[in-house]
């Protein structure tokens, strides 16, 4: 009986529209792995390869020069050092006080909740160039260029991640709010005990979205650090430049596919966590 089920599945398995589907779904995962294929293949490539023409996907002779250039001539476990403190620092900050603004524009009433919370969210259409220049006076007048309380603070909290936690929040259910104050529970309480136990699909994505923001982020670190030491990853690839503003393609390859190395580890943790909790949220 199994075997004359599964014979009848297998036509509809392979329906027109389903064999359609898998090979958009194929193609659509080609383009976007291919520019990763280059960054990856072009890092291995010799410097004669990567100025050829017609360029080659797939290098003839495999080199680690252009990773031996990258460690040599950059300060590199200093700048992957202030990569993880910058771009750790402002996911921690960012995931306590978005979630403690988001809690309280979602389960607190207020004089005034709606007005503050039309005003974060407008804040996201002024174009971030637009206060770059006057974060940097404050941050000039209170000493902080070139320090990680210069490159964390300003980006302490966001708009987008308010609003984000503030709506899945609201998704939650009220009634164990109440039981909690019957219970003598206070706000902070509901807060740590309850909310945020419930919230930790949320607070990962959040996380992992500001996270990897803040490591890609190249203008930000350029305009606050002045001292080599103190840049990021990304901004000390800048640094790679040759003379007359030649581009060494292979080493700024290399250097990319060591910056994002990070990322896909990070992911790799987190991925197993966020699908778990995806998938009990319902259940809690």
């Amino acid at each position: 009986m199994s075997t004359a089920a599964s014979r009848r599945r297998t036509p509809r398995d392979l329906r027109p529209s389903t064999v359609i589907a898998t090979i958009a779904l194929l193609a659509a995962s080609a383009v976007v792995l291919l520019p990763i294929a280059i960054i990856v293949l072009t890092a291995f490539k010799p410097v004669a390869e990567v100025n050829a023409y017609p360029p080659s996907l797939l290098p003839d002779t495999w080199t680690l020069d252009n990773l031996k250039t990258v460690t040599s001539e950059l300060p590199f476990m200093r700048l992957v050092g202030n990569s993880f403190v910058f771009a750790g620092g402002v996911t921690v900050c960012a995931l306590v006080f978005d979630s403690l603004a988001a809690y309280a524009l979602a389960r607190i009433d207020f004089a005034g909740r709606r007005l503050l919370l039309v005003a974060i969210i407008a804040t996201l259409m002024i174009p971030f160039q637009a206060t770059l220049i006057p974060l940097y006076q404050l941050v000039a007048d209170l000493g902080w260029v070139n320090t990680y309380a210069g490159l964390i603070a300003p980006r302490a909290a966001d708009a987008f991640g308010i609003f984000f936690l503030r709506q899945f929040f609201l998704a939650l259910p009220r009634d164990i709010d109440a039981a909690a104050r019957m219970d003598g529970a206070g706000e902070f309480r509901i807060f740590r005990s309850i909310v945020l136990p419930n919230a930790v699909p949320a607070l990962l994505t959040l996380g992992l979205f500001t996270f990897v923001n803040n490591w890609n982020d190249l203008l930000w670190p350029l305009v606050f650090t002045t001292d080599a030491d103190m840049g990021t990853i990304t901004s000390g690839l800048t640094l790679l430049t040759g003379p007359s503003g030649i581009v060494p393609h292979g080493v700024m390859m290399a250097g990319s596919l060591i910056a994002i190395l990070p990322l896909v580890i990070a992911f790799l943790f987190i991925q197993r966590r966020f699908i778990e909790n995806i998938a009990t949220t319902g259940l809690k």
